[in-house]
């Protein structure tokens, strides 16, 4: 019985709880959410900082008069990404709210395109301003599968910029590409 003995009294032994250090743990927590504020207001800074660094950007033009009398050639809905330096798929602009995603309905005419976007800045690309139109996989962070975005190349002042655009029917970007590449050969034999 002597075995049973010292098991029986550890068994016996009144133990308390531990108890939580809760200032300790407020503490972790409340450095934490400190952190957390510091990293995005980082990132804000760093979104100024580049805004300030495109200022030289001329403002986006705004859809003219009478544009809605015009024959549409093509229409989309679905969802404007970026816009970027073109040829450099992760270089955003974000001066005059080019780089704000949301929500987009394109319209092009023979005039141009509209680019009409509940909640950002809307803005008007004229027919002479636009380059190319191509599919792609990535834009400014946004990777989709092979062919999944509409890439629309336009000159704003002197630089050129890539936007790109999903619609919420993937199958229309082939026309967008076709009738936009076709629109801007038209244009530019009648520039020269």
């Amino acid at each position: 019985m002597t075995t049973l003995n010292p098991l029986y009294q550890l068994a016996a032994e009144q133990r308390s709880a531990e108890v939580t250090d809760w200032s300790a743990r407020i503490s972790w927590v409340l450095g934490l959410a400190v952190f957390v504020a510091f990293v995005y207001w980082l990132m804000r800074q760093g979104w100024k900082w580049r805004a300030s660094l495109q200022s030289g950007l001329p403002e986006l033009a705004t859809t003219p008069e009478g544009f809605a009398e015009g024959e549409e050639l093509l229409t989309l809905t679905g969802r404007y990404h970026a816009s970027t330096t073109a040829g450099q798929w992760l270089d955003r602009i974000v001066a005059h709210g080019l780089g704000t995603r949301s929500r987009v309905e394109l319209t092009l005419t023979g005039q141009g395109l509209d680019v009409v976007r509940p909640g950002a800045a809307d803005f008007f690309v004229p027919a002479a301003a636009l380059r190319e139109a191509r599919l792609d996989k990535a834009l400014a962070g946004k990777v989709l599968p092979e062919g999944g975005l509409l890439v629309i190349t336009w000159a704003h002042g002197d630089q050129l910029i890539d936007s790109g655009f999903r619609s919420d029917h993937a199958a229309e970007h082939q026309a967008w590409v076709d009738t936009v590449n076709h629109l801007t050969s038209t244009t530019e034999g009648t520039a020269r």
